[in-house]
């Protein structure tokens, strides 16, 4: 039977259904980690609200997408003839390929699955611009930008945060992105997890999309509602592009359980608002737990997930099939996404709860004796590095409040960590502190010292971790990551150094700086959902950015 169940991973591009796998096992449906879902929306209120409503909602014919679109408009406070719902995003993902894509498009991977798929299906050319794990997979516009140009490509998405890694580009960036491309064909900001986000209180586009002649906002429903089997999502644009594509869509796309939805929203606004503070909430404290797993690296997101990487030696597919088979626990292992590996796991953020349950399915997984650990032990002398550098600099900058002091926790180190800057173990951005037990470095014995030639296995007088320790001729210096990756760090691009270990020929690219967190909780007035919604006759103009 165990076979039966895993074997449903090998059949697409996908996860399997939590459907398909109830029925191959004969079970209840495992805790789910891989389909991200809002796991507070609907309320216990609402949820016996449709639950009462459940037949005549099956029974009868949805009324047309117009209407439905209509009300949707009503309560974002937007024009309709600049929006067109679908059902799900993936359905406007279709039209706009079909009709607004017209030779190629760029996207930053990895990303989203359709964003790649769909228009390779259709013969398109796509230029996939990858995000460097050195980097946190952090998305660099300028770069992103001069690879468009470079390839003279017609058509660009964003996905804002984006999937898997759940990264974040800040509004005026974004802006910025979209007017140095404003002769392009068509600029997609997909906004499908950005209700998650709070980074910034008003971090959407769409107000600003309805007036630019070449953007589309893409958001969904069914993420932010916890509702992905009710299939729906919307499209905010100026009125020709999004006129373009309503006038494609079959008159009933939209089903009776998204209409239900859509008119009970103006009644349970303050429970979703609500909800979404729980999930920002759980979701430092899912990083923070998964971050003492020795040699996992968790990624900072302003998603509902956390992009991880295993420890060394660890494969996903083996990590993921045991979990469900031995755990009842479901992830979304990323080996099948172009630009990542079967070395990385999505985990959707879940109450704390079941998190620990999943922190204790990958200790037994991971590390565990009983059918053999899928890591090799840690007394064997490998070196697990846990990418606490990259960690430590990108969570710091985002939501990473309370951080402090896990990286050296998670390797059961008691003592203060000394400096290892983050150039001389290779990663791109200022130096900053790492310490050598923090990086998981199990060998070193004593107290945590700066990171030298010694402590690497090199015979001598420790000193400063140089040039001339790694191999390099000249005199003992600072060790670049360009020296050691021979990278400047642009897409495709190899440069020489000189004697300083600066790059030669190339200008070198400046590190994206994250936008700073905002601790306190997001205001009600930013939500556009206030706690009594005036009689639903609409929400305020706040709504536009904080609904989706």
């Amino acid at each position: 039977m165990a076979d039966n169940v895993t074997s449903l991973f090998r059949t697409g591009a996908h996860s399997p259904s939590m459907a398909a796998l109830a029925r191959e096992s004969g079970e209840a449906g495992p805790v789910d980690f891989c389909i991200p879902c809002n796991p507070y929306f609907p309320s216990p209120r609402m949820m016996d609200e449709l639950t009462n409503r459940l037949r005549d909602i099956i029974t009868y014919y949805p009324s047309s997408a117009d209407t439905i679109t209509a009300e949707l408009c009503n309560l974002l406070q937007l024009p309709p003839q600049c929006v067109a719902m679908g059902n799900g995003s993936t359905e406007l993902i279709t039209w706009i390929d079909h009709l607004l894509v017209r030779e190629s498009i760029a996207i930053p991977v990895p990303t989203f699955g359709r964003w790649t798929d769909q228009p390779l299906e259709t013969g398109k050319r796509v230029d996939m611009f990858p995000l460097q794990e050195s980097n946190g997979f952090a998305l660099d516009p300028a770069q992103y930008i001069q690879f468009i140009r470079s390839r003279g490509t017609r058509a660009a998405v964003i996905c804002n945060p984006n999937n898997p890694d759940g990264g974040f580009v800040p509004k005026q960036t974004i802006l910025a992105f979209c007017d140095a491309l404003a002769d392009l064909d068509l600029i997609v900001i997909d906004e499908s997890f950005l209700e998650f986000a709070d980074a910034e209180n008003e971090p959407s586009i769409v107000e600003e999309a309805v007036m630019r002649p070449n953007v589309i906002v893409l958001r969904s429903l069914g993420k932010n509602f916890g509702l992905h089997g009710v299939r729906f999502g919307y499209m905010v644009a100026n009125p020709g592009l999004a006129g373009r594509i309503r006038s494609m869509l079959p008159k009933w796309n939209l089903n009776a359980f998204a209409e239900t939805v859509v008119f009970m929203l103006k009644d349970y606004g303050a429970e979703y608002v609500e909800s979404l503070h729980m999930v920002r909430r759980d979701r430092l404290d899912m990083a923070r737990q998964l971050s003492t797993l020795p040699g996992l690296t968790v990624y900072p997101s302003q998603g509902n997930f956390l992009f991880v990487r295993l420890p060394v030696g660890a494969e996903g597919t083996v990590v993921r099939d045991r979990l469900l088979t031995e755990h009842r626990i479901l992830v979304r292992e990323c080996g099948n996404k172009i630009g990542s590996s079967s070395r990385f796991l999505r985990l959707v953020v879940r109450p704390q709860t079941d998190v620990r349950r999943l922190v204790s399915g990958l200790e037994s997984v991971l590390y565990g004796t009983r059918r053999g650990a899928a890591v090799p032990e840690l007394s064997t002398g490998t070196s697990y590095s846990s990418g606490t550098a990259a960690v430590d600099r990108l969570v710091s900058s985002t939501s990473g409040q309370g951080y402090q002091g896990i990286a050296a926790a998670a390797n059961g180190m008691a003592q203060q960590p000394q400096p290892l800057t983050a150039a001389a173990n290779g990663m791109v951005g200022q130096p900053q502190p790492l310490t050598a037990a923090a990086n998981g470095m199990n060998g070193m014995m004593g107290q945590p010292q700066q990171f030298t030639a010694a402590a690497n296995g090199m015979a001598g007088q420790p000193q400063q971790f140089a040039a001339a320790a790694n191999g390099i001729p000249g005199q003992p210096q600072p060790l670049t990551a360009a020296q050691t990756r021979g990278t400047t760090g642009m897409p495709g691009g190899l440069t020489a150094v000189n004697a300083q270990g600066q790059p030669q020929g190339f200008p070198q690219p400046q590190p994206q700086a994250m936008p700073q967190p905002v601790p306190q909780p997001v205001p009600q007035q930013a939500t556009g959902w206030p706690n009594t919604p005036p009689n639903g006759a609409g929400w305020p103009a706040a709504a536009v950015d904080r609904v989706g």
